[in-house]
């Protein structure tokens, strides 16, 4: 187990939310923002960046806070939350880290020799005459920067925030600034002026219907990639829960919508609708990468009932001949590349499924769910090590699911558990399926092993748990044996 990777793939304690996965060198590092355990908000954290080989996904290296919010000038006063970054290598060979301060309206840059080093602030996007790129009526609201450094060296920067019906419109003017949907702006080789544009190439939702992006057009989340000679731009839509994409043969215009590459719920996954989502969902923010000639998509899962505790995912992809990329589902193998071995303890937390008897809900902004439901949460303060992260309040009903194991050879399974729970946790290769191991529960203050048999043939399988009685349980692992 110790050679595997899980989903999150990083420490427990860590919330990264919006992960932009890039490989440089012979490392693929992570640029997110960077949530709070149990936060009050969005991004509360300084920005801190992670590591891994590329040839070994199971080692990721904590790198460090590489920029503080405090060192831009607008943000000196600590209030203001470092939104979703982006970095590129810009053609000087250095790496240029792009954020927002949360709905300031305002891209800011800070630069450094290496990709994980200690970024210095370098300047705020602004025409040549010194005005903001935000600051005009027509600029529309800049928002959750997507860079890329052309070929040609050219340098595009994609913003854009289009709410509709969003509880801080009228407290941050939005209504009074012209919004039409994602964005595109040429800056100049320094990498900070503006070249040309803003220039609207993605559809909000009033604009989208009626063309390709009609149920999926843009509300945030900028990301760029390009493929060969494909530029890929992935996105958050409308519904939230999804990270879509549309391509083009060009950076500036004619994008084309795609399809929805994953869902944290796993909506639209065969036909799903959202009120069957098979995990609690909230917004979602993240991009693609190909490492060693694999594709995967990295976004975020949500925890403790709300929108400000986010952790970092990721699932393999395919990527078609055709260029396309097949919604692919949530899983607790993720960047393993196979299925779990399936034998010997593992966390709970690493469930990509979770729901209760009613099903699973969108954590809505600024509000809590009620307490019928289960929910992902841990002991220990934020960013303390060895936290015990484990999933809370299983009542009558409640299912946990994890994809995928290779099972050889398994006969007992044990959970471990506490609570005032009395009843059985069942155990099923699908959600509704035939039960092939029962283990009565009973109440304990402290965490408990329950264990029973477990009729299972040899093969590669999800384990599903239902929990069927009174009261309600913790549920912090299980062993296979």
């Amino acid at each position: 187990m110790s050679n595997e990777v899980f989903n999150p793939y990083l420490p427990s304690y860590e919330y990264i939310p919006d992960g932009e996965p890039y490989v440089f060198g012979d490392r693929v590092y992570v640029y997110g923002s960077h949530d709070k355990f149990n936060g009050t908000a969005y991004c509360e954290n300084d920005y801190v960046c992670w590591s891994a080989p590329v040839d070994e996904l199971n080692k990721w290296q904590y790198e460090g806070v590489i920029y503080q919010k405090d060192q831009d000038p607008i943000g000196e006063n600590k209030e203001r939350c470092l939104y979703a970054p982006d970095v590129q290598q810009g053609v000087d060979g250095r790496y240029y880290l792009y954020y927002a301060f949360d709905f300031l309206g305002v891209i800011s840059v800070a630069v450094c020799d290496s990709p994980a080093g200690k970024y210095e602030f370098y300047g705020h996007v602004t025409y040549k005459d010194g005005d903001l790129l935000g600051s005009k009526k027509e600029d529309g609201f800049q928002f959750d920067p997507g860079v890329l450094v052309d070929d040609d060296g050219k340098v595009y920067l994609y913003t854009g925030f289009c709410p509709v019906d969003f509880p801080w419109n009228s407290l941050l003017g939005l209504e009074e600034k012209t919004i039409k949907g994602g964005m595109v702006t040429e800056l100049e080789k320094d990498m900070v002026t503006v070249k040309s544009g803003p220039k609207y190439i993605f559809p909000d939702k009033i604009r989208g219907k009626g063309t390709n992006f009609e149920g999926h057009e843009f509300f945030e989340a900028a990301s760029i990639r390009k493929i060969k000679d494909t530029y890929y731009f992935i996105y958050s839509s409308f519904n939230g829960h999804e990270l879509c994409y549309a391509t083009s043969n060009s950076p500036i215009g004619n994008f084309k919508y795609g399809g929805t590459i994953i869902s944290n719920g796993d909506i639209y996954l065969n036909g799903r609708k959202d009120k069957d989502a098979l995990n609690y969902t909230g917004n979602n923010h993240g991009s693609i990468v190909e490492i060693r000639g694999k594709w995967y998509v990295f976004y975020h899962r949500h925890t403790n009932k709300h929108q400000f505790s986010r952790q970092a995912c990721a699932e393999q992809i395919q990527l078609e001949s055709d260029g396309i990329i097949r919604q692919v589902e949530m899983t607790s193998c993720g960047l393993n590349g196979e299925p779990l071995i399936g034998k010997g303890e593992y966390p709970a937390y690493i469930a990509c499924n979770l729901t209760s008897k009613s099903g699973a809900v969108r954590y809505e902004f600024g509000s809590q769910i009620d307490e019928s439901h289960p929910f992902f949460t841990q002991e220990g303060h934020d960013r303390e090590s060895n936290p015990n992260q484990y999933i809370a309040n299983l009542k009558d009903g409640a299912i946990v699911g994890f994809k995928y194991f290779k099972i050889n050879d398994v006969s007992t399974i044990s959970i471990k558990l506490r609570g005032t729970g009395r009843g059985t946790m069942f155990v099923s290769t699908s959600i509704g399926g035939e039960k092939i191991s029962g283990i009565p529960i009973s109440t304990s203050e402290n965490w408990s092993f329950y264990k029973n048999v477990i009729q299972i043939n040899n093969g590669i399988f999800p384990l599903y748990f239902t929990y069927e009685g009174e009261g309600e349980v913790d549920f912090d692992s299980f062993i296979l044996e």
